[in-house]
């Protein structure tokens, strides 16, 4: 190798490798202080893509677990307010059953609508004022909500609710004509069958497909609708007043498959009306009238059949269109007798929609009107027992919203367990490639530094190398 002053190439080679040693020296220093494997994307640009995108999934699986707790929080503060409600609901089922009961009088069943009509507007205010985080809950403005539970677009858990207010929960009802109405006298006073037979019903569990009735009474029609599922109850219902029952009527009177034979009460009407009560019929005798009024479900009509003093008894229609004319119109019975079929009621918790041409046994095709909770009146005996089925249905409905809620707040339990346990892996994996490694930099650190420190001494005598020309020169 020449002896050369211009030039050191020792002391070059030195350098190049002193400064290798320092930027690693720096670099690891760069990295124990922060802590991170990837500081810029100059240490690892595949592995600050990969890692950046891991960060936005973990930072997102946060917010969607923060998410979560809120719909669970206004699940549980909603179903808490619904308890509530449903606690005055049961509380007006037991006094509409106590003014159901014939020893009340009139002043005593005012005094139990008066608590009825209070809970009522509490139900609504309830209804109106339950809120989170200045939100309506249950007014019926909340509809269904999309809750993100996931760190994507569109992840999301919808939770619905409705208004359980007094004026908007109740039983969705539809009455129905009976079939052919009045005496009957030419078919031997059988019950009446449908005509105009095909029908469907689309209620809450879904629609059905058209459905024959041919041939069947109002019962047996019953009893078909229910099979179809459709969360629709249908029930065959009679409805009579019989009067001026004397001890020369010697008849029969039918109740379905129930016969009673008039002749063995010698026109003791009250008699009469508790052995139909006792046969699980609903009778009621007015003494001051001499009415006996009679509602029967369940059967396909009530019918009263001579030998029978002409005129005596009478059989008007108590709710449903009558024989002759108008409701209420007495039908003369004659030595042969008269026949009421049973109409059909339909009832559900929700709406529902009639359709069909079966018009003989139903009523047109049309919707279903609602009977809330808000009419509810307990001052007539009648009017007890009618809202029965009212808070009945509301109940049904509160505990079927209810019972959804319960089921999408373990629905976010499971989400949150899940999304901690992605969170716990994606993290890991994001450490794996992000976050430094100790041990190893440190080593590496120490390598460079004596590196360093060696490079630095060589150079120096490198530098010594020029001198040796001097004594060249002597």
């Amino acid at each position: 190798m020449a002896v050369t002053v211009n030039t050191n190439v020792s002391a070059m080679t030195a350098q190049r490798y002193l400064n290798g040693a320092s930027n690693g020296v720096a670099s690891s220093m760069e990295k124990l202080s922060s802590g991170l494997r990837i500081n810029s994307a100059k240490d690892d640009s595949a592995g600050l893509q990969i890692s950046n995108r891991l960060t936005s999934q973990t930072n997102g699986l946060n917010v969607a677990m923060r998410n979560a707790n809120d719909g669970i929080s206004m699940a549980q503060t909603a179903e808490g307010a619904m308890s509530e409600t449903t606690n005055m609901l049961q509380r007006m089922r037991d006094l509409s059953l106590q003014a159901a009961n014939g020893s009340n009088s009139t002043e005593d069943r005012e005094a139990l609508q008066k608590e009825v009509s209070a809970l009522q507007t509490e139900m609504t205010r309830i209804a109106e004022t339950t809120t989170f985080g200045g939100q309506q809950l249950l007014d019926g403005s909340f509809g269904t909500k999309q809750f993100q539970v996931g760190s994507n677009a569109n992840e999301t858990i919808g939770v619905s609710l409705s208004s359980v207010a007094a004026g908007d929960i109740g039983q969705h009802q539809k009455s129905g004509k009976g079939t052919v109405f009045g005496a009957a006298a030419a078919a031997g006073l059988a019950f009446g069958t449908a005509t105009s037979t095909d029908i469907t019903l689309s209620g809450p569990n879904g629609a059905s497909a058209t459905t024959t009735l041919a041939a069947q009474d109002a019962k047996a029609a019953a009893e078909t609708l229910n099979k179809l599922g459709t969360g629709v109850d249908v029930k065959a219902s009679a409805h009579v007043e019989l009067s001026n029952l004397t001890a020369a009527d010697t008849g029969t009177l039918d109740i379905g498959t129930t016969s009673y034979d008039l002749s063995t009460y010698n026109g003791d009407m009250e008699e009469l009306a508790n052995d139909i009560n006792k046969d699980g019929f609903n009778a009621t005798f007015d003494k001051s009238t001499s009415k006996l009024q009679i509602q029967a479900d369940d059967v396909a009509g009530i019918k009263a059949k001579g030998p029978v003093a002409a005129g005596n008894p009478t059989l008007t229609m108590a709710t449903i269109d009558s024989v002759t004319g108008s409701a209420g119109t007495a039908v003369a019975v004659d030595d042969k007798g008269v026949v009421v079929n049973s109409e059909l009621e339909f009832d559900s918790s929700d709406k529902f929609t009639i359709g069909g041409t079966a018009t003989d046994i139903t009523t047109a095709a049309g919707n279903s009107k609602l009977s809330t909770v808000k009419d509810l009146d307990i001052t007539s005996q009648s009017g007890a027992q009618g809202a029965l089925d009212v808070i009945d249905a509301a109940i049904a409905g509160i505990d079927s919203q209810r019972a959804d809620l319960g089921a999408v707040q373990n629905r976010f339990n499971h989400t949150l367990s899940n999304l901690a346990n992605i969170n716990e892996n994606v993290t890991a994996s994001n450490s794996r490639i992000k976050d430094v490694d100790f041990a190893a930099e440190t080593t590496n650190m120490t390598k460079n530094q004596i590196l360093q420190q060696a490079s630095t001494s060589i150079l120096a005598q490198a530098k010594q190398i020029p001198q040796s020309a001097l004594s060249l020169l002597g």
